[in-house]
């Protein structure tokens, strides 16, 4: 990926990258991971940078939903499919 891609996308809060003490930009792994979503949303899906925030914001809630449903839905199996299945729909469209 190009340089000034990826500026531009942590411009646009799309990747977080850390920093070293000389100021250079070290991506995780997990932020390797969301850089090759958002070139795959955008080079084979033609999603715009505004479409890939929005997807890249539900995957986030997604991210955070998962571990609650195992802990507050543990009494209650039909919502805890319900969920894992709403989860899981969301996961396939953003082909994660």
């Amino acid at each position: 990926m190009h340089p000034q891609t990826l500026r531009k996308y942590e411009r646009l809060g799309l990747v977080q990258p850390s920093r070293t003490v000389g100021s250079m930009r070290v991506y995780s792994p997990d932020e390797i991971a969301r850089l090759r979503l958002i070139k795959r949303l955008v080079e084979d899906l033609g999603v715009n940078l505004a479409g890939v925030q929005q997807l890249l914001s539900i995957a986030d809630v997604v991210d955070r939903i998962r571990p609650l449903m195992s802990d507050q839905a543990l009494d209650r199996p039909d919502r805890r499919r319900q969920l894992g299945r709403e989860v899981n729909r969301i996961t396939r469209l953003l082909g994660m």
